[in-house]
């Protein structure tokens, strides 16, 4: 009895196919099903050509005399049984054939249940599902816990994709539709989702296609600071180290949230957003003009021309270019305290940020120096200025793993004028960065102060993925030269007349030595009301002998306040650029924003192992 019961379980467990015969092979049938199906098919349809156009006739060899009558008449004898041979091979095959369909119907309708648990593990489903499902991205530690992007079950029960920084890093991993970012292209399938049947057939075992996670440079504990810098203001963030190009920080506000965009409707909406535009990165894609920040620029020309010595006078009256033009004037009118009017050294000079000095210059410098130190910045130099009108990306800039991931990251590409078409007034104004110096993005601002930062004078490229080797872009100086910068940089937020000198007081006693440039830029900019919607002014003007009303938006100038730095000054890990529209002087908004980020990261422990004492108290 027992070996009965024994054998009839046994003949119970190999009743069941998955028992019998293996996971493996039962995950290959649907795939052989297929193949058995569409080959039935293909000899059924050369079946029925053959006889539909009688290109199948049976042929006989008859003995030599036999008369034509007898031939004719076993011929069609021979043929009719030929023929009836062939109908019972077409029906069989017929009936096979769809035996095969009906075992289909039956295994995926009326063992529906059976199918729906295979299927999870049918490689052609796991293909599928492994191409829809992306690797996490980790910020820089490498933790799951400070994952960016992640996969969560939702209330519903499904698997779907969420964001641990939605709004801080929006601009940066952008949307599943409409604005791309490093979310789809770090993880962009190149191969085919869907294997053939026969694919699944002959490999014995399948390889998926699974994403591996993905470990950025950015700091998640930096990135949320730096977001709070900026509530309720309008402008960009970016934090870099200079020795390896590694972005710790990058932010643009206004933002939005990855996790409430749910539709299209989501992404009309905020499209239309003209006054705040939060899908702008304005970070790398919003132009600016730098104000007394580029004179950093002009003081690596200066370097790189061996004018470094050069003196300038300063004079109430300012400086005139040429007879006739206006005059270029310092901040307050006149000359900049503490030095005065008087002959300046390029130090004196950016500590005080002296325009008249800068302007000088720049013309001294000439257009062709100024030229070639832009280039090696990856700045477009262009001979009208409305060349510079045209938005370039520059995806080259990069330190990336792939086209993709450059392009989605790539910055507008600051553009400075530098052909002859311009007088030797604008050239000035460019100088002290204002006039066709006013296409610069928060982010090129921040490459100028990594340079220098550099502690060989290198500019490395940019990369936001952990695992990539630093990469140089250019050798824009030598590092004496770099280093005798950085120390002109520190008389801005050291020096008795320096611009940002009260500002970064607590940084000073807490040992940390900060070199900067502060800036203030006036730009016209659109107005809008409490609405959102763009004011419009009346004009008139004669046409044809007609007065013409019509409308043009509201213009209105704004103050940008700007502040670019590295830190710490004897080994720099932090080149940083910050701009808020409508803040105002440079020492009054940015210059603070700036000093608050450092004193964040050095809590983290990014200043270096000088600076790490209490680094993981901080992120705990």
């Amino acid at each position: 009895m027992k070996i009965m019961l024994g054998l009839f379980n046994l003949s119970w467990r190999l009743s069941s196919l998955e028992q019998l015969i293996g996971n493996q092979v039962l995950e290959k049938i649907p795939a052989t099903l297929s193949l058995l199906y569409l080959l039935g098919l293909s000899i059924l349809a050369i079946l029925l050509l053959l006889f539909i156009f009688r290109r199948f006739k049976p042929s006989f060899a008859f003995e030599k005399g036999l008369p034509e009558a007898i031939m004719r008449k076993t011929n069609r004898a021979m043929t009719a049984r030929s023929l009836r041979i062939w109908q019972v091979v077409f029906i069989v095959l017929a009936i096979t054939i769809f035996s095969f369909h009906i075992y289909w119907v039956k295994f995926a309708v009326i063992d529906n249940e059976k199918f729906q648990k295979l299927s999870s593990r049918d490689l052609r489903f796991r293909r599928i599902s492994a191409s829809q499902l992306r690797g996490w991205i980790l910020d820089r530690s490498g933790k799951l816990e400070n994952s960016l992007a992640y996969y969560k079950k939702d209330s519903d029960g499904s698997i779907k994709r969420f964001y641990r920084l939605d709004r801080e890093m929006a601009h940066l991993l952008g949307t599943e539709i409409g604005v791309p970012g490093l979310d789809r292209a770090l993880f962009k399938q190149d191969i085919d989702k869907m294997p053939e049947a026969i694919d699944v057939v002959r490999t014995e075992k399948q390889i998926e296609p699974e994403d591996k996670d993905v470990r950025l440079t950015i700091d998640a504990e930096l990135q949320k600071f730096v977001a709070k810098q900026l509530e309720g203001k309008k402008g960009a963030i970016v934090v870099l180290n200079p020795q390896t190009g590694d972005i710790l920080s990058i932010y643009s506000n206004p933002s939005f949230s990855l996790n409430e965009i749910k539709d299209e409707e989501d992404l009309n909406r905020l499209e239309n957003d003209k006054a705040n535009k939060p899908f702008l990165n304005r970070a790398t894609r919003e132009y600016y003009v730098p104000g007394s920040t580029f004179k950093t620029f002009t003081m690596i020309a200066a370097f790189r021309a061996g004018m470094q010595n050069a003196t300038f006078t300063s004079r109430p009256e300012g400086f005139i270019a040429f007879r006739g033009s206006k005059p270029i004037l310092d901040a307050n009118g006149g000359c900049e305290p503490p030095y005065g009017c008087t002959d300046l050294n390029i130090a004196q000079a950016y500590e005080v940020s002296s325009n008249q000095y800068f302007a000088q210059m720049a013309i001294a410098l000439g257009r062709e120096r100024m030229k070639q130190t832009a280039q090696l910045f990856g700045i477009a130099t262009v001979e009208k200025p409305e060349e510079a009108l045209r938005v370039r990306f520059f995806p080259d800039i990069w330190n990336a793993s792939n086209s993709r991931v450059a392009n989605v990251l790539a910055p507008a590409q600051s553009v400075l004028v530098t052909g002859s078409s311009i007088s030797d007034y604008d050239l000035g104004l460019e100088g002290m960065g204002q006039g066709y110096a006013g296409q610069m993005t928060p982010f090129q601002m921040a490459l100028i102060a990594a340079a220098v930062g550099n502690l060989q004078g290198k500019l490395m490229k940019p990369k936001i993925e952990y695992d990539r080797q630093p990469e140089m872009y250019s050798q824009v100086l030598t590092p004496n030269q770099a280093a005798a910068i950085r120390d002109i940089m520190a008389l801005v937020t050291e020096g008795t007349g320096g611009t940002a000198t009260r500002v970064f007081a607590s940084l000073r006693e807490q040992g940390i030595r900060v070199g900067g440039k502060t800036g203030t830029a006036e730009k016209l900019a659109p107005v809008f009301d409490e609405k959102g919607k763009l004011k419009m002014v009346k004009r008139k003007r004669k046409v044809a002998g007609q007065i013409i009303e019509y409308e043009v938006p509201l213009m209105q100038e704004r103050t940008d306040s700007w502040f670019i730095c590295i830190a710490p000054l004897e080994n720099p890990q932090l080149a940083i650029a910050v701009v808020v529209e409508g803040g105002g002087f440079g020492a009054k908004t940015a210059a603070p924003i700036a000093a608050n980020v450092i004193l964040r990261a050095k809590e983290l422990g990014l200043l270096g192992d000088r600076y790490k004492s209490n680094a993981n108290k901080a992120r705990r």
